[in-house]
């Protein structure tokens, strides 16, 4: 539908609380803390506090490429934290990510505990801790960074415009839908450019690049995400469509994506991970039942 009364904002906003839509129970203007609430910790130096959303999906990813090379120090506890509870504004969240988002991580792998927020920081402290899927030759870690930094740049107009708009506004109104259509487009456009000439986003090699741009941009290639692969015509990017597929058959983006997950098929969903063994599918059943 198109808008149908103009919108004059007012000399001076003011917080409506009861604006609708889907996160309206959790947004607000102002940071902190809003309870009281201690972290869990487990039994490894990792620990992650997060949610299978695409940023999530991220970072578990990451830990399990990194148990896949043999790298056992990624070892990790990844406890589920519900944002739609609000249980990222508890006080033990807020001391790790005072920016109140998921995912967050601890590390107590050192002499003193290392908090890491925001996905793309994290990716990049996991590369350069583990030494590996970030290029240490400086031009092709700068073409790494680069296109790691394109996805934190470009994902906000993908996810809180376009995703927000099209699937979670409580009334859809042409014009943003139409403006971040348009912006989503031209960025799985940039993406299928780049992948015509290269098996991976920043060369020939699999990176960090990879795995912070596909739980977005792979996943609304294969109609994944806010069900408009139709309405996207997603199809018409190939190369992003081969791209992400490929990944898709990686054994450790298939663990990594089930975990804190609270979508989609129940055998595809791991609500907490503190052990390999927790892919087992009776291990599966047992945390279902118990959340």
């Amino acid at each position: 539908m198109s808008d149908a009364t103009p919108y004059t904002p007012p000399k001076v906003w003011t917080w409506e609380k009861s604006n609708g839509g889907r996160f309206a129970n959790i947004n607000r203007p102002v940071a902190g803390a809003t309870h009281d609430k201690d972290l869990p910790r487990g039994k490894h130096p990792l620990q992650l506090y997060s949610l299978g959303t695409p940023n999530g999906i991220k970072v578990t990813i990451m830990l399990e490429e990194l148990l896949a090379l043999g790298h056992g120090g990624a070892e990790y506890d990844a406890w589920l934290i519900r944002i739609h509870e609000g249980e990222q504004f508890g006080s033990g969240f807020v001391g790790v990510n005072p920016n109140s988002k998921i995912p967050a991580l601890l590390d107590y792998s050192g002499a003193e505990p290392v908090r890491v927020f925001e996905s793309g920081a994290i990716l990049v402290y996991l590369a350069e801790k583990f030494g590996v899927l970030l290029p240490t030759e400086p031009a092709k870690r700068a073409e790494c960074l680069s296109w790691l930094f394109w996805q934190m740049g470009s994902g906000p107009y993908l996810g809180g415009g376009f995703g927000h708009f099209y699937a979670y506004a409580p009334v859809k109104f042409e014009y943003a839908i139409d403006r971040f259509a348009m912006e989503t487009k031209r960025q799985l456009d940039v993406l299928n450019q780049r992948l015509a000439q290269h098996r991976f986003i920043a060369g020939e090699d699999y990176t960090v690049a990879d795995i912070a741009i596909w739980p977005w941009y792979g996943a609304l290639a294969r109609g994944e995400l806010y069900e408009a692969a139709e309405f996207l015509q997603v199809q018409e990017y190939t190369h992003v469509q081969r791209w992400a597929e490929e990944l898709a058959q990686r054994p450790a983006v298939q663990r990594g994506r089930m975990v804190n997950r609270l979508r989609g098929p129940l055998d595809q969903q791991l609500h907490e991970r503190h052990d390999a063994s927790d892919f087992d599918t009776r291990t599966q059943d047992k945390l279902k039942a118990a959340s």
